[in-house]
């Protein structure tokens, strides 16, 4: 059943994106990408912040500091959809002036506000700054192309590995931070990514511009299972399971979205200083 919710989530989700991507413009890109930010930033201070522990003491997030996370996380997009990496600058900038007095407010009370705060930093740069970057991705040449591109690639390299390790996985990947990963799932998800994302191209670009793809579809579907062991290991850490239950069979936002997070940045640096 829960394979089965999985599927439904995916067919009924995938048209949506695939029509914003293709008939939707820049702005409207954005406001999907700044719904999933805050949704996937929510579930991050559940994660890191949920309960924090100071001594004996426990504590929930402050609301201040969820609300200045969402506030910086639409403005970084917002600075993404005017093309300027000042305004993305300007704003980590601020978030970081906001965080100083946030600081200097608690920390009479609360000795371990830097923890706090330096986690805070840590996801801004880890989730709304990645997400911002599929923004300037919509602006390059072809940029609609890439982003489905990208998506297919993360996609195969999730189902290639699932079903690969399901059925041929003896050796364990991750133990300590996933036991359910083998090293025969990498590899079969690696090798579908390349798969797919090589038949795209020979589809919609050309042959040479799909030869240049084959090693970044393979550096993306690494950077991707990175991503989804880095945030396996920040829940197992915070002893949950699934970072929300927003999407039936895939748990939260940031379950879906994990290797997507970092995949991200391989391409946009891969286009702007390889191809």
């Amino acid at each position: 059943m829960q394979h089965l919710k999985r599927w439904l989530t995916a067919i009924i989700l995938g048209p949506l994106v695939l029509w914003i991507l293709i008939k939707g413009n820049t702005l409207l890109l954005a406001v999907m990408v700044s719904t999933v930010a805050v949704a996937s930033v929510r579930e991050y201070l559940r994660i890191a912040l949920g309960r924090t522990s100071f001594g004996n003491d426990t504590a929930p997030v402050s609301n201040t500091l969820k609300l200045i996370s969402y506030t910086v996380s639409m403005a970084l997009v917002i600075g993404a959809c005017l093309g300027s990496w000042q305004v993305l600058f300007l704003v980590l900038a601020l978030n970081l002036l906001i965080l100083s007095v946030f600081v200097l407010a608690r920390f009479p009370s609360d000795p371990g506000v830097f923890d706090i705060i330096s986690k805070q930093v840590m996801g801004i740069v880890y989730i709304p700054v990645s997400l911002s970057l599929l923004v300037f991705l919509k602006e390059v040449e072809g940029g609609t192309l890439w982003i489905i591109w990208l998506l297919i690639v993360i996609f195969a390299n999730d189902t290639g590995a699932f079903y690969t390790g399901t059925f041929l996985g003896k050796h364990k990947l991750a133990p300590n931070i996933s036991p359910n990963k083998t090293i025969e799932g990498s590899l079969g998800g690696i090798a579908t990514s390349m798969v797919l994302g090589f038949i795209f191209s020979l589809v919609f670009f050309d042959f040479h511009l799909a030869l240049i793809t084959i090693p970044c579809s393979f550096m993306v579907a690494v950077a991707g299972q990175i991503g989804d062991l880095f945030e396996s290991a920040m829940k197992r850490a915070a002893n949950i399971k699934d970072s929300g239950r927003i999407l039936p069979g895939h748990g939260g936002m940031l379950d879906r979205i994990d290797g997507l997070l970092l995949a991200i940045p391989v391409l946009y640096i891969y286009l702007v200083f390889v191809i």
